[in-house]
Order: C-alpha cells, then sequence, then structure tokens
C-alpha cells in the first residue's frame, strides 16, 4: 500500500477516524493501531507479516529480560542474544544469496565454475528498518535510555507502527515507547503542521522525484550509451534530486500521518545539499539512520578514541557497513566506501594548520557547498547503478560532447526547483502554518483536497513505490 494512492487514503482516514474515537480507552487505542499496522503490512505480502510479529515479539521478551536481570553479565548475554538473532534474520533474507554468489566466484577462479543459480529470499519489504528497531529497543534498555518497564504490545506497536514501517525514520525506541504510556490529547495535535507536511510531502515524490525519474533519471541510466556527456550530466543532477525528494517526501508524510494520529517523529532531512562538508551533510541526511549508526557502531567501535588511524577505521567500517545496509551489491559498498573516504579526508583537511581563515570565510562555504554536491553525486552514481560496469559507463559518458537530447527545458527547471528548493528559509513553513490556523476547518479540508487533487492530475501517470522500499 504505497502513500500516494487513494487505497492508502481510504485506510489512512478511516484508521484516524476510529483511533481517535478509541482515545480514551489506550489500551484499545494501540490495539487498533497494532491491527491496522499489520493490516498495511499485509496488504504487501501476508505471508511475511508472522515475520514482522516473530521479530518483535522476540526483541520485546528479550528487553524484558535485560530489565529485570541485576547482573551485568547476563545482561549484556540477552543483549548480544537479541542483536545476534535480530542480524541474523537481516542476513539471511538480505545477504544470503550475496555472500553465496561471491564465494562460487571466487572458487571458479580455481578452475571450478560454479554450478548453482543462487538468488536471495524474497526480501521483505522494509525489514532494514524494522530490524534496525528491534536493536534499538534493546540496546536502549541495556542502556537504561527506556525508564518504563517493556510491555510486549507496546514493544510491538513500537517495530510495527504504520508511517514509518516501510522506510522509516527510525524512532529510537526511548523517544517514541514514552509517547505510547500516555493518551492522545486532541488538543495537543499540530494538525496545520502534518497537513502541510503530507500535501508537501506529494509534491516532492508525485510532482519532483516521479517526474525526473520517468523523463530524465530512468532513460539515460537505463542506455549510458546513448547519451551524451551533457544529458549524463543533467540525469545525475536528477537522481541527487530525485532521491532527495523521494525519500524526504515519504518522511513527510510519514510524519505528517504521525503527527495527525497524536505521535512525533523526529525530523530526518535538513536540507542536506546546503552541506559544507562530509560530516555536515550526515547531520543532514536521512538524519536518522546517520545517528544511528553513530550511536550503535560508530562510537561501540571506538568513536574518535584512540587517534586518528583508528578513528579512520572506525569511520570506514561505520559507511561500509552503512553502504551494505542499503542493499546487497558491490555498488553500495563501493557508495558507503566513497562517503568513508569523504569523512577521513575532511578530518585531514580540518586538521591542517594556518587555514582556519580562509574555512571560516563565506567564499570557501559556497566553493564547499560546491565540492560536497559533486562528491555526493559522484557516489549516487554507484547507488543508481544496478552494476558496477554501468556506473563506470556513466562516468565515462561525461567526455562525450552532443546536445540535450534527454532533458527538457522543463526537466531542466524542475531540477532547479528542486535544488533551490534546499535554500528556501525555514520561516516560511511556520508562516504557512499560521495562515492555515485563521482559516475555518471547512476551508482547510477543501484547500487540502484541491492541492491533492491538482497533485494527481499534475503527476505522471502511474505510482512509482519509494526508492528506499528496496533496502
Amino acid at each position: 500500500m504505497l502513500f500516494p494512492t487513494v487505497e492508502y487514503a481510504l485506510f489512512f482516514l478511516l484508521t484516524l477516524a476510529v483511533s481517535w474515537l478509541l482515545a480514551s480507552r489506550l489500551a484499545w487505542h494501540k490495539g487498533f493501531l497494532l491491527l491496522a499496522s499489520y493490516v498495511f503490512y499485509g496488504c504487501w505480502n501476508w505471508a511475511y507479516v508472522p515475520l514482522l510479529f516473530g521479530v518483535s515479539l522476540f526483541a520485546g521478551l528479550l528487553a524484558q529480560r535485560i530489565q529485570r536481570s541485576q547482573q551485568p553479565r547476563a545482561r549484556k548475554a540477552w543483549l548480544v542474544l537479541g542483536v545476534v538473532g535480530c542480524l541474523a534474520t537481516l542476513v539471511y533474507y538480505k545477504y544470503t544469496g550475496f555472500v553465496l554468489q561471491n564465494l562460487l566466484e571466487v572458487w571458479s577462479r580455481f578452475g571450478r565454475p560454479p554450478t548453482l543459480q543462487l538468488e536471495n529470499p524474497l526480501l521483505p519489504l522494509g525489514i532494514s528498518f524494522f530490524v534496525f528497531h528491534a536493536i534499538s529497543l534493546l540496546g536502549d534498555v541495556y542502556r537504561e535510555k527506556l525508564k518504563l518497564p517493556v510491555r510486549i504490545p507496546d514493544a510491538l506497536l513500537y517495530v510495527a507502527f504504520f508511517p514509518q514501517l516501510i522506510a522509516g525514520p527510525i524512532l529510537r525506541a526511548s523517544d517514541f515507547m514514552p509517547q505510547l504510556a500516555a493518551r492522545r490529547d486532541p488538543q495537543t495535535i499540530l494538525v496545520n503542521r502534518g497537513l502541510i507536511l503530507i500535501v508537501v510531502g506529494l509534491v516532492k515524490k508525485v510532482l519532483i522525484s516521479n517526474q525526473l525519474a520517468v523523463a530524465l533519471v530512468d532513460p539515460a541510466f537505463a542506455a549510458p550509451q546513448a547519451v551524451a556527456g551533457p544529458d549524463m550530466l543533467l540525469a545525475v543532477y536528477g537522481y541527487a534530486v530525485q532521491i532527495y525528494c523521494d525519500f524526504s517526501g515519504y518522511t513527510d508524510i510519514a510524519i505528517g500521518c504521525a503527527l495527525l494520529l497524536g505521535y512525533r517523529f523526529p525530523d530526518n532531512f535538513d536540507r542536506p545539499y546546503t552541506a559544507t562538508d562530509p560530516q555536515d551533510f550526515w547531520r543532514r541526511w536521512h538524519i536518522s539512520l546517520s545517528s544511528w549508526l553513530r550511536d550503535y557502531l560508530y562510537i561501540p567501535l571506538g568513536g574518535s578514541r584512540g587517534g586518528r588511524w583508528f578513528t579512520a577505521r572506525n569511520l570506514m567500517i561505520t559507511m561500509l557497513l552503512g553502504g551494505l545496509w542499503h542493499g546487497a551489491s558491490w555498488t553500495f559498498v563501493i557508495w558507503g566506501g566513497l562517503h568513508g573516504l569523504y569523512l577521513i579526508g575532511h578530518r585531514v583537511w580540518a586538521a591542517l594548520p594556518g587555514l582556519d581563515r580562509l574555512r571560516g570565510s563565506t567564499a570557501w562555504r559556497w566553493i564547499a557547498r560546491l565540492l560536497m554536491f559533486h562528491a555526493v553525486c559522484a557516489a549516487w552514481i554507484f547507488f543508481r547503478a544496478p552494476s558496477l560496469q554501468l556506473a563506470l559507463d556513466v562516468f565515462g559518458r561525461f567526455a562525450v560532447a552532443g546536445p540535450l537530447t534527454v532533458a527538457s527545458g522543463g526537466v531542466v527547471a524542475l531540477l532547479l526547483f528542486g535544488l533551490a528548493s534546499q535554500y528556501a528559509p525555514t520561516r516560511w513553513n511556520l508562516a504557512l502554518e499560521n495562515e492555515l490556523s485563521r482559516w475555518a476547518a471547512p476551508v482547510r479540508g477543501a484547500a487540502l483536497a484541491c492541492a491533492v487533487f491538482a497533485i494527481e492530475v499534475l503527476g505522471p501517470s502511474g505510482i512509482a513505490p519509494f526508492i528506499y522500499f528496496q533496502f
């Protein structure tokens, strides 16, 4: 069930109405949301609902064991068991075929060609996200960041809550589960903000991301040998805008839906293409994932303790695993490795003496933004390309002169608009929210309906899945 569909709109309106009717009866309210979340996931494939339930129950039960254990060694043992169990599930579904196929290719180099064709099991939708939620529950309980006793129904709902289930943002148990302990108060609901987020998310996804994919990015990446350098460069820029609008659009809709249901999610994007360095970029892009990798991987590895070589090692391991988390492919590993090199290189640059005045100048900030954006775009090529060879073909086309044959003037304008929107003042959203608060409820409802209808009419035909659904 995709967000920009009539089916989801009907599902959400029904869920919204019933959940608020049950708001005064907290157990019934949460039970209904859990049922709705399983229905939402089951609309993709009912056969995998038991897997979602099993991972959630496993994490909840072991989180209870961690809370009830008094001995540090026992607590750590339950944590290790839980994390290993969750990761084993992720590895089985996502990486089995990748690992075995690479082993067979190594075997073939010794004169014994592989005779088996191996494939991953059908990848459950959003498995990386709900496994990370399960691990977050275990980690927050172990670190005593979650003070409330873990209740199994709450653990199930935390992992399966449908707005974030498929593609995040990754919620921390210590942030979300306390919200489940309190009744919803309609007086605290930021209705206008929720509606704005949903409409903005639909604009990003349907009008910008889908249009760029159909009219520019997909044709260029499908046959890079058929396009010249200018088209290929615009296609790479287009993909940078496409993936941002696609993923941040999903996040906006998810946050908006959660707000209307009475729950608050953390921000997941903060104008990432305005970043001036790699560290700044990862503070702005997929914030919930980057902070998760920092807290649950980079810091446990040792973080920046132990000297610059250990720091560089920890950064590279974190980014390589972050790349592999996105998909079982060497192109994702390369993408993560490039960002690891960016982070290491920036630390070396920041440590060079005598350059503080240059680094603090306005001119350098804009130069740094330009350099950072192109470094990110270079990495996006490996992220988008289905194979290493195709990624290399894309790089090779940049040197080929020729006219524009794919990118139209309208598409270029849309691309530029997507980039320029990164610099829109945040006060504009607040001003729009304040303006909507002056409108009567029926007028707001009519305006929302008109906006959704206009998006449907202006957008390309068909509904493209969100890019991050595959992760």
